[in-house]
């Protein structure tokens, strides 16, 4: 009892520190990581801690902008995907903690299963190179397409083997594919953008990838350099044991249990 008496009031401590400087600053992009942040920065600036949630519409400006250093943190990607921006743009970034794992689906307004996805039909898909990957991975696991040997996540549309249906791409700003779904015979979504546009159930996936695959949770993603910012350390405290958060989250993914997980609870 001592012992936690002591980590609550260096938690106090802490805050009250980061709330005397400059307001953290964080990107996000719509949807489940906007809402949970914004229920999160409220519950920041009860305990002194100002927080600015900034919304961005695609997923290559938070990378720019917290490079530049317009903002201190972002929220809306996994670790690979971080990786590969590094490679692409020179960053330098930290993934300080892990938020939530949503589980990837694919999706169609059209049929009812995949026998009945016909040949030259239409499939929209991620146009970054680790989401098309794991795109292409559940389009595999579907039997509707192969992949060459090795390629793993990293896959693209030119590492397909094997199309036997002689499937037609089209490749999609990841935030966008929810408002091409009907357009198309099958597109990979993501539960918490189609429950942000409310055009169709979340839970009607095809297919969903494993949600065990706890490298594409979305975390926390500072510079390199400031990853020790104490506002940091305590936005992420609150974001992670705040009851408001957890119930958000479950909102945000129409409350549906196998659509996502606490990724930090491991569980």
């Amino acid at each position: 009892m001592k012992l936690k008496t002591l980590a609550i009031s260096a938690l106090f401590v802490l805050t009250a520190a980061a709330a005397q400087a400059a307001p953290l600053k964080i990107g996000v992009v719509p949807g489940a990581y906007s809402d949970a942040a914004i229920v999160a920065a409220e519950e920041a600036k009860a305990r002194g801690l100002d927080v600015e949630v900034v919304e961005f519409s695609d997923w290559t400006t938070p990378n720019v902008a917290l490079a530049a250093g317009d903002i201190d943190l972002n929220f809306f990607q996994h670790v690979p995907f971080m990786e590969n921006a590094e490679k692409q743009g020179g960053y330098h970034f930290a993934a300080v903690a892990p938020g939530i794992l949503a589980n990837l689906g694919l999706y169609s307004l059209r049929h009812k299963s995949f026998d009945e996805i016909p040949d030259g039909g239409s499939v929209a898909i991620a146009n970054d190179p680790v989401n098309q990957g794991r795109g292409l991975l559940l389009l595999q696991k579907a039997g509707l397409i192969k992949l060459r040997d090795g390629v793993g996540f990293l896959g693209t549309v030119d590492d397909i083997a094997e199309n036997p249906r002689h499937l037609k791409f089209t490749e999609v700003e990841g935030p966008q594919l929810v408002r091409i779904t009907g357009d198309v015979d099958l597109a990979q979504g993501y539960p918490h953008f189609i429950v942000a546009a409310g055009t169709f159930d979340p839970a009607s996936a095809l297919i969903y990838s494993g949600i065990e695959d706890r490298k594409f949770a979305v975390n926390f993603v500072s510079r390199q350099d400031n990853k020790d910012d104490p506002r940091i350390r305590a936005f992420i405290d609150v974001f992670q044991h705040s009851q408001k958060v957890r119930d958000q989250i479950h909102k945000s993914f129409a409350n549906s249990d196998k659509l996502y997980i606490l990724a930090w609870e491991g569980k």
